[in-house]
């Protein structure tokens, strides 16, 4: 039975300015980005029509996620997230680990979304070079973040009703051209094309799974509502409505936008590298309409690369604050955000810059991979905090949460078991295996990183407990 007890969370100083219509905004803006807009393209190429059940599968695994998270959330809905209770029910390394590991998710994201960004610019300005694009777009953003958390969710709110308000659109004329036969794809658009060319699986099954990696790339970012959940007004209220609402934006704008793109585009025209609603809109021959395409999917990329300056000074504050971190990343600016973690966070950032210099061809894959490998870790963790979270409560050590997650403990099983078969697929394809080896690295390094700083100050990682205000 879940207790109607009002939430605690602690306050963290944040300014509590994030409204009911940006966190909604920022759940649906962080459903739809960069993997959708631009990734999509390759797997087409990989999977053919299956590439819709891939993406309905994996939104499954999600809505299972998120309703584990939302049940955590409403138990203690802090700023810190998964770092936190990873802290609470794994043990302090697990939060310090979790912290680093998802800020460093969010910095190589930043870099795949600059990337991608870059790409997008040079639609209209092929003699831009594309560092040049990517480093004016991150002066830029950085500037929006230091302002205000309400300029951030302000900024969030209008690309990702950008980005809502084109897919809907797209899905609309496609429906129209399937329907009514207009346009240069009206002759050759069909329901029959998810099937007519060497049928739903043209490459196989097995090649279908194996663009799961790049489908879960496309849904990082859904978490990033409970990292909003210190600075949210009302969490009780706009936490559980943000979660819920998750099914049917994936049934929508994943699984929707694919079935009509590739019934009216036979699958065999995409390829990697472009966006398949930019070569959807080509087709159909819309004046201007691949440009709009281009304009929009330019958007996605900047929305989810400032929703990852946002998160990676949040997190490092957390970190900070539990001494696995600087103590100078604590420290709030005058306009109440962590300023200094978000500028050290942006100068990693700057490395896509070099990488768009160095290997333009290559910069997408390499970071998309290293996110995804982080992005699993980050899921796992908050799927395991659950299960311990459901067992305490079944014990009587915790308060039940007002927001349990439907089957307890049963969805988080599922979705484990998804995530480690995902990880087993990356590390069979030797094209996406080199991510395990930096996150390998990268565990190698927190580990010393965490055995000197507990031999300086082994009270590292003990978190004082901070005064508790009502929220909610």
């Amino acid at each position: 039975m879940a207790s109607e007890k009002v939430t605690e969370a602690p306050e963290e100083g944040y300014e509590r300015g994030l409204g009911s219509r940006q966190v909604q905004m920022i759940a649906i803006g962080g459903a739809v980005g960069v993997g959708l807009f631009l990734g999509a393209g390759a797997n087409i190429a990989k999977a053919g029509p299956s590439l819709i059940l891939m993406y309905a599968l994996a939104g499954v695994i999600i809505f299972f996620i998120m309703r584990a998270l939302g049940e955590l959330l409403l138990y203690r809905p802090v700023s810190g997230s998964f770092a936190e209770y990873s802290r609470e029910f794994l043990g302090d390394f697990f939060g310090y680990f979790t912290g680093w590991t998802y800020w460093l998710m969010w910095v190589v994201t930043g870099m795949a979304e600059l990337t991608a960004a870059a790409i997008y610019v040079n639609y209209w300005f092929p003699a831009v070079p594309r560092w040049v694009t990517a480093l004016v777009f991150l002066v830029v953003l950085f500037g929006v973040n230091l302002i205000s958390v309400k300029l951030f969710g302000e900024l969030e709110f209008w690309f990702s009703m950008v980005k809502v308000t084109a897919l809907i659109g797209m899905i609309v004329i496609g429906l129209g051209v399937l329907t009514f036969g207009f346009s240069a794809a009206g002759d050759t658009a069909s329901v029959a094309n998810l099937y007519q060319f060497d049928g739903f699986f043209p490459k196989g099954i097995g090649s279908s799974l194996m663009t799961l990696q790049g489908v879960m790339f496309a849904y990082l970012a859904v978490e990033l509502v409970g990292v909003t959940a210190g600075e949210s007004e009302d969490p009780e209220k706009t936490l559980p409505k943000a979660i819920n609402t998750l099914p049917w934006r994936i049934a929508l704008f994943y699984v929707g936008a694919l079935t009509v793109i590739l019934c009216v585009v036979k699958w065999t025209e995409f390829a990697p590298g472009v966006s398949p609603f930019v070569k959807a809109f080509a087709v159909i021959g819309i004046p201007a309409g691949a440009g709009i395409v281009n304009f929009v999917v330019l958007t996605a990329a900047l929305s989810s690369c400032n929703s990852g300056m946002y998160s990676t000074g949040r997190m490092l504050r957390t970190l900070a604050d539990n001494g696995e971190a600087p103590r100078v990343f604590a420290k709030l600016s005058s306009t109440k955000t962590p300023a200094l973690g978000i500028t050290v966070s942006v100068l990693f950032m700057g490395i896509g810059v070099v990488l768009n210099y160095v290997v333009p061809e290559k910069a997408f894959g390499y970071v998309t991979s290293v996110a995804t490998a982080a992005g699993i870790w980050t899921w796992l963790m908050i799927l395991i905090s659950h299960v311990l979270y459901r067992r305490a409560v079944v014990a009587g050590k915790l308060p039940a949460s007002s927001f349990p997650a439907p089957g307890g403990s049963v969805c988080s099983y599922v979705a484990i078991a998804f995530l480690l078969f995902v990880t087993g697929l990356i590390a069979y394809d030797a094209d996406s295996r080199v991510c395990l080896y930096v996150m390998a690295v990268w565990a190698v390094a927190l580990g010393i990183g965490w055995k000197i700083m507990k031999s300086r100050t082994p009270q590292s990682g003990e978190r004082d407990e901070p005064a508790l205000e009502k929220v909610g």
